[in-house]
């Protein structure tokens, strides 16, 4: 099955209800927004507006959209796209010598994730998408290894660039998906283990392009480019509790957005998914 189309099929709440969609339905991935900031870089992303409504409908929506089978597939799929990101860059030769440890141990994280995916879906698994780097599929022109002509240091940076998106991306995915897994406690504690796994790469990553650890706002340092991804991340209510404006002594709002990590549901994922996936 085409997997653009399968992507597609999740958006259809009627096809999710159905015994046949189990192993084919499944979802989505992330990316990027637009006009890639770090100076050349050109990054377009399709954009999607989710604010807060979005964000704090994210865990009903889950429950309600998918099964435990479709919310694992969508996180296999999201860790097959990471481990691949993550072996072609250590390939590439574009990674300095100084982080080569690091993004060594992130990619034998990603091999053991699907690894624990694979054996647990075992049939019901399914297969790995074909996924294009440069962001062909969905109009982009990015070379994060280098293999286009593109200097190094400028790879580089978009390679590293990549890598927070998709970490980003993926904690928020993993957090969008948690209802649908509420029921089953064992389910649940596997995907926090790989959920919070996933943070930790986000928070190091961040931190090796100079930014914070966590997510500020809806900020950050690649103007419009990442839109997508943290849009929603402004909430200031959290459980219908406004909390704007209550801590103006420690950082005011920008502390308080910063303390709370928002979920990103199915439709978000799904918009933007087809930047990096062939087939």
């Amino acid at each position: 099955m085409n997997f653009i189309k399968l992507l597609e099929s999740l958006s259809d709440k009627e096809a999710l209800t159905k015994k046949s969609s189990r192993r084919d339905s499944f979802s989505q991935m992330k990316s990027f927004g637009k006009n890639a900031a770090l100076a050349s870089i050109p990054f377009g992303l399709a954009a999607t507006s989710s604010k807060a409504k979005a964000a704090t409908n994210a865990m009903a929506a889950a429950a309600f959209q998918a099964s435990s089978t479709d919310v694992l597939n969508f996180a296999l799929t999201l860790e097959y796209l990471e481990q691949e990101f993550y072996q072609k860059g250590l390939n590439s030769g574009v990674i300095s010598d100084d982080d080569m440890t690091v993004f060594e141990t992130i990619s034998k994280h990603e091999d053991a994730h699907v690894e624990f995916l694979l054996n647990f879906l075992q049939e019901d698994a399914v297969d790995k998408p074909t996924f294009d780097f440069t962001g062909g599929p969905g109009g982009l022109t990015l070379d994060p290894f280098g293999e286009n002509g593109t200097d190094t240091a400028t790879a580089y940076a978009q390679f590293m660039a990549l890598a927070q998106g998709f970490e980003d991306t993926g904690v928020r995915a993993y957090k969008g998906q948690a209802g649908a897994l509420a029921s089953d406690d064992a389910l649940l504690e596997y995907a926090l283990q790989i959920h919070s796994v996933e943070a930790r790469h986000a928070s190091k990553v961040r931190r090796m392009r100079m930014e914070k650890g966590w997510i500020v706002q809806n900020n950050n340092t690649l103007p419009d480019a990442f839109a997508p991804i943290y849009a929603g991340e402004e909430n200031t209510n959290q459980g219908d509790v406004e909390l704007s404006g209550m801590f103006s002594d420690f950082g005011g709002d920008d502390a308080l957005t910063a303390a709370f990590d928002e979920p990103l549901t199915m439709e978000e994922v799904l918009t933007i998914g087809g930047f990096f996936i062939e087939s």
